[in-house]
C-alpha cells in the first residue's frame, strides 16, 4: 500500500509539475512578442529555464530556450552578454535535440546559434560550417518549408559569409537562397539576404526587385520587430546599390 501511495503521490507532483512548465512557456510566449524591450526578453529565458527544471523532457521549453537566447545574442550590445546567449542557446538546442529528434524546432534554433556565434561570437570553436550545415541540411529533410524557407536561407548565410577557404562562395549563397522562394514570399530577411547575395554577384536588378519584396509585403504583426530590422537594412542596401558602393 505503502507503494501505491507513493507512487500516487509522485504522479500528482509530475502532473502538478507539468502544468506549472505550461504556464511557464505561456508566459514566456507573452514576454517574447515584446522581445524589443530586451528587459521583456529576458525575463522569457528565465521562464523557460524554470519550465526546463519542473519538467525537464519539455521539448517546447527546450528549442523555445533556444530561439529565445538567439534573439538576446543578436540584440544585446553586450559582448559578455551575447557570447553566454549563444552558449546557452547552443545547449538548449542540443537539449531539444536529445528530447525529440525528428522535429525541425531543435535542429533549426541549435543551427541558427551555430551560426550566430561562428559570424558574432569572440569564443573560438563553438561552431564550425559544417556544425551549421548539417543541421539545416536536418531541418530540410524534416520540413522543407519550416519558417517559411529560413533553413535555406542560413544555407545560402553560410556560403554568403564564410571565408572562401572555407568553403564560402556568393554564387551557391544565391543558389540556396533561391531554393526557399517558393516558402518565403512572407519572409523578409530571406528577401534582405538574397537581395545581398544577388548584389555580391553583380546582380543588381535581381538585388533591387528582392528590396521591392520587402517594401510591398503585407506585414506580420508576430513579426513586426524582424519585418522593421529587415526594411531598414533594406533601404541601406538599395542606397548603396544606387550609389554604386
Amino acid at each position: 500500500m505503502a507503494t501505491s501511495c507513493d507512487e500516487g503521490t509522485h504522479n500528482e507532483s509530475t502532473a502538478t509539475d507539468t502544468a506549472s512548465a505550461a504556464g511557464d512557456i505561456a508566459s514566456a510566449d507573452q514576454l517574447y512578442a515584446q522581445r524589443e524591450d530586451l528587459m521583456q526578453l529576458r525575463r522569457g529565458i528565465v521562464s523557460l529555464r524554470q519550465a526546463l527544471t519542473k519538467d525537464p523532457g519539455n521539448y517546447e521549453a527546450a528549442w523555445k530556450l533556444s530561439k529565445l537566447n538567439y534573439y538576446l545574442a543578436t540584440h544585446t550590445e553586450d559582448s559578455n552578454e551575447r557570447d553566454t546567449a549563444f552558449k546557452q542557446g547552443i545547449e538548449a538546442g542540443k537539449t531539444a535535440i536529445k528530447l525529440q529528434n525528428e522535429k525541425p524546432d531543435g535542429h533549426f534554433w541549435l543551427g541558427a546559434n551555430y551560426g550566430g556565434a561562428a559570424e558574432h561570437s569572440a569564443i573560438q570553436g563553438l561552431a564550425t560550417v559544417s556544425d551549421i550545415r548539417n543541421e539545416m541540411q536536418t531541418v530540410l529533410r524534416l520540413d522543407q518549408g519550416y519558417q517559411n524557407g529560413s533553413a535555406y536561407m542560413v544555407l545560402g548565410l553560410v556560403y554568403l559569409n564564410a571565408p572562401s577557404i572555407v568553403g564560402g562562395d556568393p554564387k551557391k549563397a544565391v543558389e540556396e537562397m533561391e531554393k526557399g522562394l517558393p516558402f518565403g514570399e512572407p519572409n523578409a530577411f530571406l528577401h534582405l539576404h538574397l537581395a545581398e547575395a544577388y548584389k555580391k554577384v553583380g546582380r543588381n536588378d535581381d538585388a533591387r526587385k528582392e528590396i521591392k519584396k520587402i517594401q510591398s509585403m503585407t506585414l506580420d504583426p508576430n513579426y513586426q520587430p524582424e519585418y522593421k530590422e529587415a526594411s531598414t537594412a533594406a533601404q541601406k542596401l538599395l542606397d548603396q546599390i544606387d550609389h554604386g558602393s
